[in-house]
């Protein structure tokens, strides 16, 4: 019940700079997936932490402002154990009267994506043990999820009117104070009367105190304008001394108990707590009537002193866990920029997508170790983060269901040739026999890549069906010298026709003469063992002319285009992908080098000369690689400098 109340007019002046509690929290945004959701309670507003020097019954008065928000401890609610009982209490909720808390939702949000995380983990495990492929693995659309979704929305809209409805109800209560104030001064208006109407003035103070929040707008208007015309009602009261002594007792001993309480909330660990606790006391200290005028500025200056102390530590405490979320927004921000940097039209290998992936699941684990970024943020960056990844992941499904189905026709193609190198093993028709098999080759050659697991086997069976042909023909003393000394002459005219070819002079593009050499080559058969090598370094060094020709002319052409869409684009964020790029192939080029620093192939060894051209080539065309970019670098600096 409101005591008695005594101010001066400067007191109630100066009530509208007293503290005023924390501004009421902004709903949660909907919890993501795997997201936990972060802490609710929002940092104090700046001026809850000190409070001003002012007139003691002025100041209690306003310590706590008319129609701040209680904060309430949040409340605990049932883990459940399923996905399909949280959607039943949400529709309890929806289908309900009761009034639909934040923290309830909040609650249910984060219990549905705990258990949809575990199904979704329950069914890859299963999917796993049944033998399935990981790189296939597509979860499938969850219809719990769908009507989570949509409770979820009417759940919205529901809070949304019960707002509106709260809203309605505090302007209802504004009204119902002005009536109170109307009230008080009508009595007023016969002083000589005032003392028969005191039990009309205290029953009108209590109905004052039972109805609750006015528009935050209206409120200190409404609260000065309550506060002068209870103290002038006190200035007009005539009471028993004894009986306002025994007021200002009863209530110095209640303010007593009050700091007493505040000054053991610095003893509660949980800073929110203790925050929380000290504006219930704060409503209650403003509810006790005044106590003796010559201790009213003791009493006030020590419940104040207990109250700035825990303000301060409140402020502290969102202080730091401020700083800390935004460390953890920029570590996040970091992350996403690494998933949205992967080039994913560049990835054309088994080998590169795995890479990818990789490095993916090491992102994400390192997401894992870092805490919350600011709520307002938190679930957009997750969102951001998980888009990144999901879009890679689906990219690269697509890829191996493209890729596989490919491997498997081209194993079954090849399972063809084996078959038929198989039949013509054992044919003595040496000419006859040697341009099947030698085409059958050819045709191999022209097939792509089979599934990993079965590409040695089907090219051990064929290599050694083509060896067993040759071997038995060589060992019938055939004669087929003068045949490969004719092949050494056509594959020396192709050499030739390579060499007349001077890439100034030709306009247009020489690539299809350069295909069309090609199948000349692969089409004359075997030459001299001895002649062997030399002929095909020979066509091999016309090629890499040619080409690399047809590679500068392309290089430059490229660098022109990119110079021209620089000046589109942003440069800063384009060298930050060109750098990533020369740092990529930069290490490529290094393991290529390290590789080819580690065979030891004898002269004599074919495979192993081979195997270092082959290296030799992807580490030339690396370099070429490598080179494109220095150069684009090099073009966007000198567009940045010209700008």
């Amino acid at each position: 019940m409101e005591k008695d109340i005594e101010l001066t007019n400067e007191q109630v002046e100066e009530q509208n700079n007293a503290t005023v509690q924390p501004q009421e929290e902004a709903p949660a945004v909907e919890e993501t997936p795997v997201e936990e959701t972060s802490p609710v309670e929002e940092a104090p507003a700046e001026n809850a932490v000190e409070m001003k020097e002012e007139a003691p019954e002025a100041a209690e008065q306003s310590a706590v402002v008319e129609n701040a928000p209680e904060e309430e401890e949040t409340p605990k609610f049932t883990t459940y154990e399923t996905t399909t009982e949280i959607i039943e209490r949400l529709k309890q909720l929806t289908e309900g009267d009761e009034d639909i808390s934040r923290q309830e939702t909040d609650a249910l949000k984060s219990n549905f994506y705990r258990l949809h995380k575990q199904q979704a983990e329950q069914a890859y495990q299963q999917y796993i043990e049944q033998g399935g492929d990981p790189e296939a693995w597509q979860p499938q659309p969850s219809e719990d999820e769908a009507l989570f979704k949509e409770q979820m929305e009417i759940v919205r809209q529901k809070r949304a009117a019960q707002h509106e409805a709260d809203e309605r109800q505090k302007e209802e209560n504004y009204t119902r104070k002005l009536a109170i104030i109307d009230k008080i001064k009508e009595i007023l208006t016969n002083p000589d009367e005032v003392n028969r109407y005191y039990n009309d003035f205290k029953a009108l103070q209590q109905e004052w105190n039972d109805i609750k929040s006015v528009p935050a707008e209206k409120a200190t208007d409404l609260w000065k304008t309550y506060q002068v015309n209870v103290e002038q009602f006190y200035d007009t009261l005539k009471l028993n001394n004894e009986l306002r002594a025994y007021d200002f007792k009863k209530n110095l001993e209640l303010k007593t108990a009050l700091c007493e309480r505040a000054e053991k909330l610095v003893e509660v660990e949980d800073v929110v707590s203790a925050f929380r606790q000290l504006q219930q006391l704060h409503q209650e200290f403003r509810e006790i009537g005044p106590v003796e005028r010559d201790l009213r500025q003791q009493i006030w200056d020590r419940f104040k002193a207990a109250s700035t102390v825990i303000n301060k530590r409140h402020q502290d405490y969102f202080e730091a866990r401020k700083q800390i979320e935004q460390e953890n927004l920029q570590k996040k921000t970091a992350l996403c920029e690494q998933v949205e940097a992967i080039d994913l039209d560049g990835l054309k290998t088994f080998a590169d997508w795995n890479a990818q992936s990789e490095h993916i699941v090491t992102l994400q684990q390192e997401w894992k170790t870092i805490g919350f970024a600011p709520q307002k943020m938190n679930v957009k960056i997750f969102e951001r983060f998980r888009q990144a990844c999901d879009q890679f992941f689906q990219r690269k499904a697509e890829y191996f269901r493209t890729v596989r189905d490919s491997l498997n026709q081209n194993l079954q193609l090849k399972e063809e040739l084996v078959k038929q190198a198989e039949e013509l093993k054992d044919s003595t028709d040496w000419k006859a026999t040697t341009e099947a098999i030698v085409a059958l080759q050819r045709r191999w050659k022209e097939i792509g890549t089979v599934p990993k697991k079965m590409s040695d086997d089907v090219w051990k069976r064929f290599n050694a069906a083509c060896d067993h042909f040759f071997e038995a023909r060589k060992a019938a003393g055939a004669d087929i010298h003068s045949e490969q000394m004719e092949n050494l002459q056509k594959k020396q005219a192709i050499v030739d026709s390579l060499a007349a070819i001077d890439p100034a002079t030709i306009e247009e593009d020489y690539r299809p003469r350069l295909r069309e050499a090609q199948e000349q080559w692969n089409a004359v058969g075997h030459v001299p063992y001895k002649h062997k090598e030399k002929i095909y370094k020979a066509f091999r060094a016309q090629m890499d002319r040619l080409y690399g020709a047809l590679s500068e002319t392309a290089t430059r052409r490229r660098i022109e285009q990119f110079k021209a869409h620089a000046k589109e684009g942003d440069g800063q964020h384009i060298r930050e992908r060109l750098m990533r790029q020369y740092d990529i192939l930069s290490n490529e080029i290094k393991t290529y080098e390290n590789n080819l620093g580690f065979l030891n192939f004898s002269s004599k060894s074919k495979s192993g000369n081979q195997l270092v051209e082959e290296l030799n080539r992807k580490v030339e065309k690396l370099r070429a690689d490598l080179d494109e970019i220095r150069q684009k670098i090099k073009a966007l600096d000198a567009t940045d400098e010209t700008e």
